[in-house]
């Protein structure tokens, strides 16, 4: 997130990290970078270093409806990754266990927290991979490896398979678009951004329901996912790349994680994804999890927006992308008409 939580200091993450690490900070750096956490770089007295990760439970949709269940499944996906880079896969950045052996813990009722390790390189452009065939073939060598160490993750993860996250949220909206909406200043811009798009989000959420019933009639297997593969989420140290952000771990089918990298590898990602694990990908679920990215994201932001909220970088941003929304009809003009 591009701003920190009004209603968190500081020192509040400081007393979580002492409790739950033995981390004692000493330097605290506020790190605007991400859609969905909060990020601080820490370190201690003695150099330490780590970056530390804060998710507000009630703007998870996709990983559950209350607090208590998306603490649960943000609990399942970092187990899955501390399991993930245990079994072997140097490339995953996995939270550091607390003293306890937990991969997350409760700052309070609203917020949890991890450590991480802080891992100094760079990371792409949000997205993409055009300019870098080199890049976008190690991400696919990358997932291949992650979906066949799926035996490796003993915990139970969350579903993501083909249904849209958090898509009630959606659907709520387009109900009571016609009704006052309350919760912020931005709530009634963002009903008249719905009124306005409704006719092209009903549209989309058919094509959704569609792509979803043909991926399911021809049936394949489902793996551990990333959820996020995309550029901002690869990091590069050096001569070694690192996948980062493991919050939306789940299992489904393979396209989950390869339709972003569809259209930036000149030797097709189906091809080289093929060929590492025997398994053709499908057109129609690459679309599914194409479509449902962009209306998954309006979903969570429509949450936000009709909840309480002040209008900061990251509301706004959010409203604005509610305002574009009818723009995303155009890039599925060939199924739609």
């Amino acid at each position: 997130m591009r701003a920190p939580p009004d209603e968190l200091e500081v020192d509040s993450v400081a007393a979580a990290l002492r409790r739950g690490w033995d981390f004692d900070v000493d330097e605290a750096e506020y790190a605007p970078v991400g859609g969905g956490s909060y990020h601080w770089r820490v370190a201690d007295g003695s150099g330490r270093r780590g970056f530390v990760t804060v998710d507000h439970l009630d703007q998870k949709a996709w990983l559950g409806d209350t607090r208590e269940a998306s603490f649960d499944g943000l609990r399942r996906a970092f187990d899955a990754a501390v399991a993930l880079r245990k079994s072997g896969l140097q490339f995953v950045v996995a939270p550091i266990p607390s003293r306890e052996g937990e991969s997350v813990l409760r700052l309070d009722s609203r917020y949890a927290i991890a450590l991480f390790p802080l891992v100094e390189g760079e990371t792409g452009e949000y997205g993409h991979y055009e300019d870098d065939d080199e890049g976008g073939r190690a991400v696919v060598a990358m997932l291949a490896e992650l979906h066949q160490a799926s035996g490796a993750v003993d915990t139970a993860l969350r579903p993501a398979g083909l249904e849209m996250p958090g898509r009630r949220y959606l659907e709520e909206a387009l109900l009571e678009r016609n009704e006052t909406w309350t919760g912020g200043p931005l709530a009634e811009p963002a009903r008249s951004a719905v009124k306005d798009s409704a006719p092209v989000l009903a549209e989309l959420l058919a094509l959704a329901d569609r792509l979803a019933a043909e991926a399911r009639s021809r049936g394949g297997d489902w793996v551990v996912t990333h959820g996020e593969p995309h550029a901002a989420n690869v990091m590069l140290a050096g001569d070694d790349r690192f996948l980062v952000d493991w919050d939306t771990v789940a299992l489904a089918p393979p396209e989950r994680d390869l339709w972003m990298l569809a259209d930036g590898v000149r030797t097709g990602p189906a091809d080289l994804y093929a060929r590492a694990t025997g398994t053709r990908l499908d057109e129609a679920a690459l679309d599914f999890f194409r479509l449902t990215w962009g209306l998954k994201d309006l979903a969570e932001y429509l949450k936000v927006l009709r909840s309480t909220h002040r209008e900061n970088d990251d509301t706004v941003r959010q409203y604005q992308a509610l305002a574009r929304s009818a723009e995303l009809r155009e890039s599925w003009t060939a199924l739609l008409d």
